[in-house]
């Protein structure tokens, strides 16, 4: 049962489990008997090293990550990764295969070609194709296999959109997924993808660590020309320790780990977080058109649920009422505006109930 006051459904940095913060919070002063706090503990330390260990063992244990598989926690967030894998795995390519599903792809494809001469190819744009209400199905994907790797964002935080049915790599290169805002609330096959990055803020821990997930010989192409702080194999041979590690954000993360273990896992989050998003996407389809969502229904995001009134002036004052009815984060991303409810994996389902019941009330005050 939640004891919250508040419920936060912002994009990032997002809600975290009551238990980890509590957890978080008796051992700020004394983590596990060493005196200090994890925040000031050497990362060579005996405890950290552990800390660290035990993270990885038990996010390959939710994700079922095969051992040829190799696990990074590193820093400069997901954004930072979009150049890093044209840089390590790009070598030697004539060309990148990038999907555009949303802002964040977009992003994506717009930065990887900075440091890189291979031709990075428009593979599909769902701008150009939806307006960003639909995915581009990867049937439409104009894709090379020899291509270095085809990149894509299986979750769109800005568009609400998802990729729902997760792209099967038959024919295709090497899959690099961008994983940041849905990564482990649902069970994936790791084996489909060259390489899976995340960064926490969304749904694992705080700011400040990216994971990635690397297949092992696709770590053959990372050149010693690259800068070892940008450099996969780097890190790897280091055990993650080339230099400092983001410590605390790992910690708490390690925590998330653990406490979705307790939970029932990945499989228990995906019928918890499917039960959410019906929640609220009923809500949404059965207020005669008060409230708006205009994604295809098979691409619906389960994590990221974008609405709107008919008007933006009713959209500041629901943002502000529900933030006095303990209901933060609703507003609408920069470019887009209307009301965003962000519904990660530490989202209860009576937060969602709790943005259901304020959503009914007003629509009978202002519908």
């Amino acid at each position: 049962m939640t004891t919250l006051n508040t419920y936060n459904f912002s994009a990032g940095p997002a809600i975290l489990p009551e238990a980890v913060l509590e957890t978080a919070q008796a051992e700020m002063l004394d983590y596990n008997g060493t005196g200090c706090s994890v925040m000031t503990m050497s990362h060579r330390s005996d405890a950290f090293i552990s800390i660290l260990h035990h993270a990885e063992q038990d996010l390959r244990q939710l994700m079922h990550i095969p051992e040829n598989y190799k696990i990074l926690f590193m820093q400069g967030g997901a954004s930072a990764q979009f150049n890093m894998v044209v840089m390590n795995l790009a070598n030697g390519f004539k060309r990148v295969d990038s999907v555009v599903s949303g802002n964040w792809s977009r992003i994506a494809y717009s930065q990887m070609g900075k440091l890189s001469d291979a031709e990075i190819h428009l593979a599909a744009h769902g701008g150009d194709l939806y307006n960003y209400t639909d995915v581009p199905p990867v049937e439409s994907w104009d894709v090379d296999p020899n291509s270095a790797f085809v990149h894509y964002c299986i979750n769109e935080t800005v568009h609400g959109l998802q990729y729902r049915n997760i792209p099967k790599p038959d024919g295709l290169p090497p899959v690099i997924c961008d994983m940041s805002s849905e990564i482990l609330s649902r069970p994936v096959n790791v084996t489909d993808f060259g390489v899976i990055y995340a960064g926490a803020q969304k749904n694992i821990g705080p700011s400040g660590a990216t994971i990635v997930i690397i297949r092992e010989d696709l770590l053959d192409r990372c050149s010693e020309r690259i800068p070892d702080v940008w450099n996969y194999q780097s890190h790897i041979s280091r055990q993650g320790m080339y230099n400092t590690p983001a410590t605390y954000p790992i910690y708490i993360s390690g925590l998330v780990f653990r406490w979705l273990q307790t939970h029932g896992g990945v499989e228990q989050m995906e019928a918890i977080n499917t039960l959410k998003a019906e929640t609220l996407y009923s809500a949404i389809d059965n207020s005669n058109g008060f409230y708006i969502n205009n994604v295809k229904q098979h691409a619906r995001s389960q994590m990221n649920v974008i609405f709107h009134t008919p008007t933006k002036e009713l959209d500041k004052i629901f943002v502000m009422q529900a933030g006095a009815h303990g209901l933060s984060g609703l507003q609408g991303y920069k470019s887009m505006g209307g009301m965003r409810a962000s519904i990660y994996n530490a989202m209860p389902i009576q937060g969602v109930e709790a943005l259901v019941e304020f959503m009914q009330e007003f629509q009978r005050r202002y519908g």
